[in-house]
């Protein structure tokens, strides 16, 4: 009897087991790699300096899912987000000089008009809203009336890209919907900040630091205006830098705005910074299997559509 017993006892308590709900183990959310974004700073000419960074990041396969551009960054980020490859890209730095985007003009809003720029962007850019890209990207430019940061990411691509590159001084403003618009580099010079606002988890900021004149002093008036928005730049880094993860500064000392025909020796030094951060970039996307923070909710950017 005393077995059958037992035996009675372990069937009660099987099916007593039987009636409770299971014991899950805790959910966890899937392993994703951090969101990537990359800001393209200003610079002119030294801004081909840029393409090298995007080489030795292709070359690496690290993913970009955001990129954020002023002045020539925008040029450049455009193309890249429109889907534009990065050897095209360099085929293209190496033939284009300053008559292809400029003309010069009498104004009292400055020397030279980039309308020129519309029928070169038509050339380079494979589509003509930021809708159509297969990237996000924002375009910075500043109002120059308030001062205010206009960060483009709907409607028409070529006029907000023109605002990004109408350096004062130099080039007229561009008008957009009644706004007097001119160079993003005056509301973030390298547009890091945008791309947290888009998503982005981890930001690379490239930065052309390098100083307008050299030790002989300015070669003309628009040196002495280059130089008064370097050093304003430098003091005012404090944001983006706080913005960006990493920050590639290609060494371009000496190379003058305009120098387009020196298009190797920037892409070079773009390179070489590139290849100096890697180690740092690599460790972001071979983070420890656990899952990425979810995205604070963050602040929608002010965007203006461009017109047509």
């Amino acid at each position: 009897m005393s077995k059958l017993a037992r035996l009675a006892r372990s069937l009660h308590v099987f099916a007593e087991n039987l009636k409770r709900p299971p014991v899950l183990a805790p959910a966890t959310a899937p392993w994703q790699r951090p969101r990537v974004g990359v800001a393209l700073g200003g610079g002119f000419a030294r801004g081909l300096a840029h393409l090298g960074v995007m080489k030795v990041l292709e070359d690496e396969q690290i993913p970009i899912d955001y990129v954020a551009g002023t002045s020539v960054g925008a040029v450049l980020g455009a193309m890249y987000a429109s889907g534009v490859s990065v050897q095209e890209m360099l085929e293209v730095a190496h033939l284009v000089r300053f008559k292809d985007f400029a003309r010069w003009t009498v104004s009292r809003f400055g020397f030279c008009s980039n309308d020129r720029m519309s029928i070169f962007l038509h050339k380079l850019v494979r589509v003509k809203t930021f809708e159509e890209l297969r990237l996000p990207l924002a375009v910075a430019a500043t109002d120059f009336v308030t001062g205010d940061a206009v960060v483009f990411r709907s409607g028409p691509l070529v006029d907000a890209i023109r605002a990004s590159c109408a350096y004062p001084g130099m080039f007229l403003p561009v008008n957009i919907n009644g706004r007097l618009l001119v160079d993003g580099l005056l509301a973030h010079p390298v547009p890091s900040a945008p791309l947290r606002e888009m998503g982005a988890d981890r930001v690379i900021g490239i930065h052309l630091s390098a100083h307008w004149v050299n030790l002989r002093g300015p070669r003309h008036v628009f040196d002495v205006i280059g130089q008064c928005f370097s050093i304003a730049q430098e003091k005012m880094s404090g944001v983006w830098r706080a913005a960006s993860d990493v920050v590639l500064e290609p060494n371009v000392d000496g190379i003058p705005y305009d120098a387009f025909e020196r298009a190797p020796e920037m892409i070079l030094a773009g390179e070489a910074a590139a290849r100096a951060a890697l180690p740092q970039i690599r460790q972001w996307i071979a983070e420890p299997a656990v899952a990425v923070a979810p995205a604070r909710p963050r602040t929608a950017p002010r965007v203006e559509p461009a017109v047509g």
